[in-house]
């Protein structure tokens, strides 16, 4: 995470950048998934190349709902972000390094945003994982592990005190108090 890392976007006033690590972070989700297919699922080669394919982009769709929920949060209370930095297969919101000393309650929910908007999304991947059972065929578990990598790491997992996570901003605050 150290350095600016390269700039991919500006997306509603917002810096997208992402660390070297994002590349390798993504091809071993690829190589993973793409393997998971082949050898788990016995899909053909291509079969399985184009679900590694799909299970990054959605990861990092859903990685970006997260954050840019964050941003949201935060745009709220008044106290925007002004980036987010993607590193391995997570990311990060990145405020001001000059902004103020702010009271717990700022901090409190500009960090629910993140995992809110998550769950929406857990919602929404859970209800189209039910309604395409049986109709996706070989591609449900790319919706699937789409629904529990949103629910798992980006919902849940954003509440363990982790020091780089939402639980460990929730924690501080609330010693804080």
């Amino acid at each position: 995470m150290a350095g600016r890392g390269v700039r991919i976007s500006r997306v509603a006033g917002i810096e997208l950048s992402a660390g070297p690590s994002a590349l390798v972070g993504s091809l071993l989700l690829w190589a993973g998934a793409a393997a998971f297919a082949r050898f788990a699922l016995g899909h053909s080669v291509v079969a399985a190349l184009v679900a590694g394919v799909l299970v990054v982009a959605l990861h990092w769709l859903a990685d970006l709902v997260h954050q840019f929920s964050h941003a949201y949060a935060a745009w709220r209370v008044g106290y925007p972000m002004r980036g987010i930095r993607l590193w391995w297969v997570l990311s990060t919101s990145l405020y001001p390094e000059d902004e103020p000393a702010l009271p717990p309650i700022v901090h409190v929910r500009r960090a629910m945003g993140g995992p809110t908007g998550s769950a929406m999304l857990t919602a929404v991947a859970g209800l189209l994982l039910l309604a395409l059972h049986g109709l996706a065929g070989d591609l449900w578990w790319v919706l699937a592990f789409f629904f529990l990598d949103n629910l798992l790491v980006l919902t849940l997992g954003a509440f363990l005190p982790l020091g780089f996570t939402d639980g460990s901003t929730l924690l501080r605050q609330w010693r804080a108090r």
